[in-house]
């Protein structure tokens, strides 16, 4: 892998209590902001909240929108601004109010879907 795709594209490990770890990659260009700011705290963990076919939770990021969309696919990583929250989309939902796509879970998305309210994700950078 090339320089500058160790640049734009950050890998990291979502660590779901007790169902395992899935894994994702933060694409710079899509709100590069956001993702350096978020990439800065890692890691960070947080506990789980479920919106339609969504997973999220609170991290100590304030950021307003960047890029922000209406509209995500299945397997987004996104940042919402109004709730200060990482989300992962896992199939088809749509956010409550706009946000900050990140990138995608490249592993493990199936995952999210046994996620129980209260369960504790941590996210890490790959090494």
């Amino acid at each position: 892998m090339s320089d500058v795709e160790n640049i734009s594209r950050v890998k990291i490990r979502f660590i779901i209590e007790s169902l395992g770890e899935a894994e994702g990659e933060l694409v710079r260009f899509l709100a590069p902001r956001t993702i350096d700011t978020i990439v800065r705290m890692l890691p960070v963990e947080g506990r789980a909240a479920l919106w339609k076919e969504e997973v999220y939770f609170e991290i100590p990021v304030k950021l307003g929108e960047e890029k922000a969309k209406f509209y995500v696919e299945a397997g987004t990583i996104a940042f919402w601004p109004m709730g200060s929250a990482l989300c992962i989309f896992y199939g088809q939902s749509q956010p409550y109010s706009p946000v900050n796509v990140l990138g995608k879970v490249t592993k493990n998305l199936e995952l999210f879907k046994q996620v129980k309210s209260g369960t504790t994700i941590k996210v890490e950078l790959m090494a």
